[in-house]
Formats: structure tokens, sequence, C-alpha cells
């Protein structure tokens, strides 16, 4: 069992085992018991009906949160020069190629997303299993592998959340930072819900979104009723 502090302990109290909230008591419940003196994130989490075994069952994607989620990403692009030159006047904190890939094997791995061309991405493969394991890959689905890279950049510069189901169905992303106040978390976890409603695979039966909850980075996770969010989803 975890070990769990005494702030939390305290907190904890202030949220009821079996009761799932609506929304706007959720967050407001998030807000009371986050404990740290840092500006915690605001995570979601969000089970679905589905089977991630079956390739299209496997729920990836992304969205951009209006919002925003209160971090700045450092970009990395990786392109042959033509889009270089593009990347930079876009905003990308790394551009580069060959040099790039050097550098990511030497053990460099100072961004936190990737932006690559299609036409790369033999190159990009040589980095793999660097890239792979710390989800950094970049991915068509996640609109990170492009010659788009103008937007790509912006998107994520924006606010942009990828995200991926677990092979237990569940589902995690952050929705944005303690400070940012009710009706702006509130606006972020629609804008998911929404766009993961929007992924419903065709082959999935049943019930699709079967359990949500929201919680601080240091706070105890506060449960959604589905039921009661059903004019969002």
């Amino acid at each position: 069992m975890a070990f769990r502090g005494k702030k939390y302990k305290e907190v904890k109290k202030k949220v009821e085992e079996t009761k799932k909230y609506t929304i706007d008591e959720a967050i407001k419940l998030v807000l009371e018991t986050h404990f740290a003196k840092f500006d915690e994130s605001v995570d979601a989490a969000v089970i679905l009906g589905v089977d991630p075994r079956k390739a299209d069952q496997n729920i990836r994607g992304s969205v951009v949160l209006p919002h925003g989620t209160g971090k700045t990403s450092r970009v990395l692009v990786i392109a042959k020069p033509d889009k270089q030159k593009e990347a930079q006047e876009a905003g990308a904190d790394y551009v580069g190629a060959e040099d790039i890939i050097l550098k990511i094997q030497g053990g460099w791995l100072d961004f936190e997303k990737v932006i690559a061309t299609p036409d790369v991405m033999g190159l990009v493969g040589k980095v793999g299993k660097i890239l792979g394991p710390r989800g950094l890959m970049p991915n068509a689905k996640t609109g990170t592998v492009t010659f788009e890279i103008t937007k790509a950049i912006k998107d994520i510069k924006a606010g942009k959340v990828d995200f991926r189901v677990d092979k237990a169905g569940v589902l995690h992303a952050p929705i944005g930072r303690v400070s940012f106040g009710d009706e702006k978390i509130k606006s972020n976890f629609v804008t998911l819900l929404e766009t993961l409603v929007k992924m419903k695979p065709s082959t999935s039966k049943g019930t699709y979104i079967r359990g949500m909850a929201l919680s601080s980075t240091m706070g105890p996770g506060i449960r959604i009723d589905i039921q009661e969010s059903k004019s969002f989803t």
C-alpha cells in the first residue's frame, strides 16, 4: 500500500469514497483538495468500453484544449532543409535532421514533443527505441508526422494534448492547472470528452464511457457521475 502523508489524509476526508459527483462538484473538490505549494496539474482519467487489443478500438489521438495545459512544450522538428526554415519561423525550439539524430543517439533528450515530416521517418526510425518508450515518437494519428509543420507547431504551443488508452481501457490526460479555476478546467474537460465521443469505434458495443475521475497531482481521485455528464457526451 502506498504511503499517504498527513496532508493527503486530511484533504481526503472531504471526498466521500462511494459518491459520484457532478462535473461541477468534482472540479470544485479538486481545487479544494490540492495542497502542494506548486501549481498542481489537474488530470482526467476516463474508462472506455473498448478492447485495446483490437486495432480499431485502440483509441489514440490528440485534442487542442481551449485554455491549454499551463505548460509550454519544447518542440523538436526533424525535417529536410526545405522545411527547416518554416519550422524555425513557426517557433520550433530545435530543428535538424541527421545532426539531431546523432545528438539523440548520444543521449540528448532536451525536448517534450517531436514533429517529423513523412519523408524523414526512415531516419527517425533509427532512434525509435529511444523515443518510443518515452512517448516521443512522431505519429500520424496525433498529427506529429506531417508536412503541415506550422500548424503542428502552433497546435502544440497552444496546448495540444496527446492521449492513448492503456491496456485496461483507461485513458489519462492533463486538462489544466489548479490556478486555472473552475470554468477553464471545465471547458478543457468537456472538450476532451467531446473529442473522445467523436472517436467512438463502430465496433465498440455497450456503454462507451464507463467511468471518469478527476484529481490534482498530489490530491485524491474524485469520481464523476456518468449519467450527469450525458449532456456533455
